[in-house]
């Protein structure tokens, strides 16, 4: 008689060691192929476990994802006060506009992946994350208005409209980084930078 093959498990690890390992595994599944590809059999899958070991730490795959968002914001707020802190009283504000903009688009590149995640359109996303989504973003927004209205103040030019011109930027900056992040030899960083560059020298006359 044959002898049966011994089926494969995967090594233990530690409940928060796992835990990562299997966020890490939705989030490459939503980079690669959008929120539709995402289920508690291919998460268990990706990361080579069984589905009982996904259940044992999220009850369900909402409170799965909702993790996973809630990790990434954090991490993602947590890389911008890194590379982009407060400026100095005396800064140049359109220097600090550009280096805003080039800190970004840099944290885009060190986690593009996860970047995917806090940039990819709403629509996309399954009605279970949304809420969750557009908390992340206004925390996200919020990190970078601070800078821009500083920017844009400090630039005393004649502005009819603040806030809205500093809703403007942030669009445009978000629409930066998904291009940024689906496409980076054609919409490179330096491209970007230069770009706004010469906007900023345009607006200064």
């Amino acid at each position: 008689m044959k002898q049966a093959k011994s089926r494969r498990y995967a090594p233990r690890m530690p409940p928060e060691e796992r835990r990562e390992q299997l966020l890490d595994a939705a989030l490459f599944l939503i980079a690669e192929k959008g929120y539709e590809s995402v289920s508690m059999e291919a998460i268990a899958r990706r990361a080579g476990v069984t589905k009982p070991v996904v259940y044992d730490l999220f009850g369900k795959l909402g409170d799965l994802l909702e993790a996973l968002l809630k990790r990434e914001e954090e991490r993602a707020l947590l890389q911008l006060a890194e590379l982009m802190p407060a400026p100095a009283e005396d800064a140049d504000p359109g220097q600090v506009l550009i280096e805003g903009l080039d800190a970004f688009l840099r944290a885009i590149e060190t986690r593009p992946d996860a970047w995917r995640l806090n940039l990819m359109p709403v629509e996309a996303m399954p009605s279970v994350v949304r809420r969750q989504v557009e908390r992340n973003r206004s925390k996200l927004a919020k990190r970078l208005e601070s800078i821009v209205r500083w920017g844009v103040e400090r630039l005393a030019v004649p502005i009819s409209d603040l806030e809205l011109l500093v809703e403007t930027i942030i669009v445009l900056a978000n629409e930066a980084g998904r291009q940024h992040v689906a496409d980076p030899e054609r919409y490179s960083r330096e491209r970007f930078i230069t770009f706004a560059a010469s906007l900023l020298d345009d607006v200064k006359g």
